[in-house]
């Protein structure tokens, strides 16, 4: 493992996978930085980065007709970023806005989509992690829902 791979290699969402599998995954990764304010990614935009958030906050917003971004989550350090590179058409549903200034690994989708031939357990691998990730967001939002229904009680 080079050097500048083992801090992607430490990453929660990546824990666990074998040095090779995260140089696969590795193929064109690049760290970014974002000021506060900044959008990492914009809604109709092509898809086709992952970011593995490594510090700071970002909003994930919609944007309502007439009233302007509304927030629906935020992630945090250790969260993932992007999950509209795995689908058709490959573009972003939702905008993502820096709350405070942001460093993230930026993963290629093209190195992420379908199966390596080197390495043949990659993609169940990264499924597992993904729905993973998917259900700990939707807890998140569930937990979300009960604060404002109890809030109008």
């Amino acid at each position: 493992m080079t050097p500048a791979l083992a801090p992607l290699e430490e990453h929660p969402f990546l824990r666990g996978l074998s040095s090779e599998q995260v140089k696969a995954i590795a193929c064109d990764v690049r760290e970014q930085s974002f000021p506060a304010g900044a959008l990492l990614l914009r809604e109709g935009d092509e898809a086709r980065t992952l970011f593995l958030l490594r510090s700071g906050r970002v909003s994930l917003e919609l944007n309502v007709p007439g009233q302007g971004p509304r927030q629906l989550e935020s992630l945090k350090g250790g969260d993932i970023l992007g999950l509209s590179w795995l689908f058709p058409p490959y573009r972003w549903h939702l905008d993502a806005r820096a709350m405070e200034p942001v460093e993230a690994f930026a993963l290629d989708a093209a190195c992420l989509r379908g199966p390596s031939p080197e390495h043949p357990v990659l993609e169940p691998a990264l499924a597992m992690r993904l729905v993973r990730q998917l259900y700990e967001r939707l807890e998140r939002v569930r937990m979300q829902r009960l604060d404002l229904y109890k809030g109008g009680a």
